[in-house]
């Protein structure tokens, strides 16, 4: 004899919609508590698929952002999650995305955050099986995260960043976002001047994830670099690397005509006007760690140098108060010294 559970689970196939309207809602419920989560858990084979199903159907219907809704919750539950993954709710979210008036689009960007912190989910938005159609998944989301107004109060793609941070922990995922043919980075580091702080701290993650081997490590010292033809495609697209990565940390100063004499015209230019402060120590914080993350090598300090960095930094430190930026700051300089060539002038930053 069915349980409860069992039947609350198949009347999500039910033919009647009012059956699967009240069904899908009470799944909802449940999956907003642990206890409802374990529940569940139980009966991934029949409950999966039919969330999935349910994903598709037209909005006005009522059931597909429940259903939605249920499995970002449940895609937190990693073995859920891995179910998620076999099943193909990848591959479904992304078709289900991008198809006309998709009125669901931000809770399927989340819930591939959640699958594609796994290995396998990773792989299956890179599609690394299929090599007629892979990268084209991460060039879509790219597209859209990049096309999308991020002032309205409905941006769909805004958690973007943070699925383009997972997929970098594979070396097939750095490979496709750092390919210059491709032009992916180009067009993501054009997004630090949005003005959602959400898409700079991802934004920022991602740059220092590219910029070194392998999964974060909680102590920058001990992270090193990719290949050294890796950091070349980063400096590939220095013209908008270094003002997002050195604005945030430059301080409000109005530069002298010396200074900017010495730095491109794009930051030239912005420094020699007052500017709207980063208030978020968090996006100065992840700045300067990937500043120092590029200049661990000897081609990365040449191009920090040649864009006059050390006085950005220098200048920028003068006037930060926050610790933990203090701290970062702080190493940055002592690198910068340690590294730096008897011809070039130490930049040593003190308080």
């Amino acid at each position: 004899m069915a349980t409860e559970m069992e039947e609350l689970v198949s009347f999500l196939s039910s033919p009647s919609p009012q059956i699967t309207k009240a069904a899908v809602d009470i799944v909802r419920g449940l999956t907003g508590s642990v206890e409802g989560l374990q529940s569940l858990a139980d009966y991934p084979n029949t409950l999966l698929p039919s969330l999935s199903r349910l994903l598709a159907l037209p909005k006005e219907v009522g059931v597909s952002e429940a259903a939605a809704e249920a499995l970002v919750n449940l895609s937190q539950n990693a073995s859920l999650a891995e179910a998620m993954v076999r099943a193909g709710l990848v591959e479904t979210a992304m078709d289900v995305l991008y198809k006309p008036q998709c009125g669901i689009g931000r809770l399927l960007v989340m819930l591939l955050v959640n699958l594609t912190q796994l290995d396998a989910g990773a792989a299956s938005l890179l599609q690394t099986e299929d090599e007629k159609v892979r990268g084209l998944y991460v060039m879509k989301l790219v597209r859209s995260f990049c096309r999308t107004t991020h002032e309205s109060n409905d941006d769909a793609f805004e958690h973007v960043g943070s699925i383009l941070v997972n997929i970098s922990k594979q070396r097939e995922g750095r490979e496709l976002l750092l390919d210059p043919k491709r032009g992916l980075l180009k067009q993501i580091i054009r997004q630090f001047d949005s003005n959602s702080l959400l898409r700079k701290k991802g934004l920022l993650f991602l740059m220092a994830k590219l910029s070194q081997h392998g999964k974060v490590s909680g102590t920058i010292r001990n992270c090193c670099f990719e290949a050294e033809n890796q950091l070349q495609n980063l400096l590939l697209v220095s013209e908008f690397l270094w003002p997002a990565l050195l604005l945030p940390v430059a301080g409000n100063k109005i530069y002298s005509e010396q200074d900017r004499s010495k730095m491109p015209l794009e930051l030239g230019t912005a420094l020699s006007i007052e500017r709207e402060p980063v208030n978020d120590p968090e996006i100065r914080t992840q700045a300067l760690e990937a500043i120092y993350l590029i200049i661990l090598q000897e081609a990365g300090r040449r191009a920090f140098w040649s864009v006059n960095g050390p006085r950005i930094v220098q200048i920028g430190y003068e006037d930060e108060e926050d610790p933990k930026v203090l701290e970062a700051y702080e190493q940055l300089g002592s690198l910068l010294i340690h590294s730096s060539n008897a011809e070039e002038p130490s930049t040593e930053t003190t308080k």
